[in-house]
């Protein structure tokens, strides 16, 4: 008898993709105390008192039951609400509650990525962007814009006319870059995405953190009603990383798709979480002002001191900085690795965001003062043994 062909055990796709670079940098650290982390972009203040009570006090009552698939209506009317402010005016129907962004990017990409569609990525990007669009089957065109630079209309028509690409991934203000985008940079970009007829997967994470100006939804803008998903959650404006909140924000079409995968996949959001993000909405106003103070303070020092020793633009939001390292004549990753070894500060080689961010690292300043005050002299010591 013919021996039978060996069954492949795992899906080939995943040979195309290389592990997290940030997971490997902080599995270096775990149980290290002696070592100053800027590696994983986590908020240091605890989740505010009055959303951790309103969860206890939640499940002292026993409420544990599963949430409708679509999240509680509660929430997503709160949700409806609070992104007025970003100039988009959304419809509760049109939300579902999901566990964390990173689901809900995932369940957007599958709900509109058929194999072969081009999606397009502004690189460097945030790591999971370009893994899960090959999962989909998509084929993946990166824009190289290192910081300060930015997306523009200029870039997005041309590189369209070559491939034809169907998803623009857009994140603002940026992981790792922390460039962001005015009213008017925005409207640009939506003139493009309108040419090129595209659809945005617009992951607004940070859109609480801004310094420069407002943050603005380009879901808001004339033309791009039934073309943008809009991501977003409590994991950074409010320090809820651990509870796994988010939501997708999405045209009839494409939320039907991403509730059906939601579904199957995941049923629904925690409840327990769910109803401390309706407390964070309606009263977390106050301690959210607090640490975008405290994020601002921090950026300042921090990027002033890496300028004395690292090229660094200043981030316009989010929680990081992203100096140039390419002057001291080593690679991102052996920058990264020889900081950890000789000076104990971990942060995360640039080409863990992909080709274009070789030549630089990401420093997350969401650590204490003095934590920050020690990383950076620890960084000037090392910067200034190179020369």
């Amino acid at each position: 008898m013919e021996k039978m062909k060996e069954k492949k055990k795992v899906n080939e796709k995943l040979l195309e993709i290389k592990p997290s670079g940030i997971r490997r940098f902080f599995d270096l650290i775990i149980g290290r105390e002696d070592v100053i982390s800027l590696g994983v972009g986590e908020p240091d203040f605890p989740t505010p008192w009055r959303i951790r009570e309103e969860m206890i006090y939640s499940l002292e009552k026993g409420i544990t039951s599963y949430t409708s698939n679509y999240g509680l209506e509660e929430l997503r009317v709160e949700i409806a609400k609070y992104y007025r402010k970003f100039g988009l005016d959304a419809n509760p129907d049109n939300i579902v509650v999901t566990s964390g962004v990173s689901e809900g990017f995932d369940l957007s990409l599958r709900a509109t990525v058929n194999p072969g569609d081009f999606v397009l990525i502004p690189e460097p990007s945030y790591v999971s962007y370009q893994p899960l669009a090959i999962l989909c089957g998509g084929n993946v065109v990166t824009i190289s814009i290192p910081p300060p630079s930015r997306l523009t209309y200029e870039e997005i028509t041309t590189a369209s006319r070559m491939i034809d690409p169907k998803i623009l991934i857009l994140n603002y203000p940026s992981n790792p870059t922390g460039v962001s985008y005015s009213k008017k940079e925005l409207e640009e970009i939506a003139d493009a995405v309108v040419e090129m007829d595209m659809i945005v997967i617009s992951d607004e994470i940070y859109s609480e953190l801004t310094y420069k100006f407002p943050h603005t939804s380009i879901a808001g803008l004339n033309g791009m009603e039934d073309r943008v998903v809009v991501l977003n959650g409590f994991s950074k404006s409010f320090a809820m990383t651990g509870l796994r909140i988010g939501y997708v924000i999405a045209p009839d079409e494409i939320l039907d798709a991403v509730l059906k995968i939601h579904q199957y996949s995941m049923l629904c959001a925690p409840i327990t979480s769910q109803i401390g993000a309706i407390e964070a909405l309606r009263n977390g106003e106050s301690e959210l002002d607090e640490m975008r103070a405290e994020y601002m303070r921090r950026r300042n020092f921090f990027v002033r001191k890496l300028n004395e020793v690292l090229e660094t633009h200043m981030p316009e939001g989010a929680f990081y900085a992203f100096p140039s390292i390419k002057d001291t004549g080593l690679s991102s990753e052996e920058f990264a690795e020889r900081l950890l070894l000789e000076k104990n500060v971990a942060v995360v080689p640039g080409n863990a965001f992909g080709e274009s961010g070789e030549g630089y690292i990401r420093c997350a300043y969401a650590v204490s003062m003095d934590k920050l005050r020690e990383a950076a002299d620890r960084i000037s010591e090392f910067v200034n043994s190179l020369r």
